[in-house]
């Protein structure tokens, strides 16, 4: 295997760029952020500032202009613009990893995928909410039959921001694919799947309840897998009381989570990969499991929660690259996720459950 450093073009640098992608893109060993694209020149100098060695490039055409001069094209820019760019990327012949939604559409999302496979290229969608803390725990909780056959699965993506910011991500223009539908419910969609496979079911509630904003706010989905989970998801910006994170109830126990993994915080405040104790989190701050009690009130016992590990994603891109390792997530599974999206979009929509 070659030790030259796969190099990498960043599109975009707002906060998915330069809060996610370039820092971990840098930690990553193998790969290397080789030029940074965007015409705002702000970014331009901070991406500058904090990559001294970074190419400039006023646009994405001018770096795929430097295709063969490139080993990956990572996109952070708005959701509207994924698909063409992707298919340009894709079409210059350079391996692709999307921020996450890929699409706006199912369908578009396996005509990429599709595209993909014909050129003999990777196409990688950034889910990196697989690697939380409180997600690979609950895997391996799952996995070691400690909760029993699992019933239902409860995960809560809240915040409480009662004043729209504005910007492209909360635009009602369906173009801008906004709202917390496609933002979060990419996420806890994700997961789900992931957890508990196929979805069967879909029924959802989608509301703007914040004065001046657009697009969802507040946001319902209850699925039904085909191996008979229930998932209950709620987004919102709008909680002025955070739920758990996670509540899991199976045959033999239930499994209860508070609070965000910590790496997103971390990489806001500066914080890069690499130190001993990233993604860990305070033992004040763990789950609990048990039976029969409120873990409110001291019911059941503490899990260790597992490191979260967002650098895992990239090096299994760089693996997949240099070795032909698992695409660590693909297209054709963030399609799937979109099925659901799009059905719940017309669940709230309509008032009614949809079938897939």
């Amino acid at each position: 295997m070659t030790s030259t450093p796969l190099r990498v073009g960043l599109v975009g640098y707002g906060l998915a760029g330069s809060v996610f992608h370039a820092p971990l893109i840098a930690a990553t060993e193998g790969l290397v952020l080789d030029t940074v694209a965007t015409s705002n020149e702000e970014r331009q100098a901070q991406a500058r500032t904090e990559f001294p060695d970074v190419r400039l490039a006023a646009g994405p055409d001018e770096l795929f202009a430097r295709a063969a001069a490139l080993d990956l094209v990572v996109l952070a820019s708005p959701n509207k613009t994924h698909v063409p760019l992707a298919t340009a990327a894709l079409e210059a012949g350079l391996p692709v990893v999307v921020d996450k939604p890929v699409a706006g559409t199912a369908a578009e999302a396996r005509t990429l995928a599709a595209l993909a496979e014909e050129r003999g290229l990777l196409l990688s969608v950034f889910q990196n909410r697989r690697w939380d803390n409180d997600f690979l725990t609950l895997r391996e909780l799952i996995a070691r039959g400690e909760l029993g056959d699992v019933w239902r699965f409860e995960s809560r993506f809240e915040r409480w921001r009662p004043q729209p910011k504005g910007g492209w991500r909360e635009s009602g223009d369906p173009a801008e694919i906004g709202g917390l539908l496609y933002d979060l419910g990419s996420h806890v969609v994700d997961q789900a799947l992931v957890l508990f496979g196929p979805v069967t079911e879909v029924y959802a509630e989608s509301v703007v309840r914040r004065a001046g904003a657009e697009a969802d706010d507040d946001t319902f989905l209850a699925l039904t897998h085909a191996g008979g989970v229930r998932s209950h998801l709620y987004v919102s910006s709008t909680a002025a009381q955070l739920g758990p994170r996670f509540r899991v109830l199976g045959s033999r126990a239930g499994y209860v989570k508070h609070g965000l993994d910590p790496q997103e915080a971390a990489l806001r405040a500066g914080e890069r990969p690499g130190p001993a104790g990233w993604g860990r989190e305070d033992e004040s701050l763990w789950g609990r499991i048990g039976a029969g009690e409120s873990p409110v009130t001291g019911g059941g016992s503490p899990v260790p929660t597992l490191p979260g590990d967002y650098p895992a994603y990239y090096a299994a891109v760089a693996a997949a690259l240099r070795e032909g390792a698992p695409n660590p997530v693909t297209a054709s599974e963030a399609a799937a996720a979109l099925d659901v999206l799009e059905a719940a979009h017309r669940s709230a929509r309509d008032g009614v459950a949809v079938r897939l």
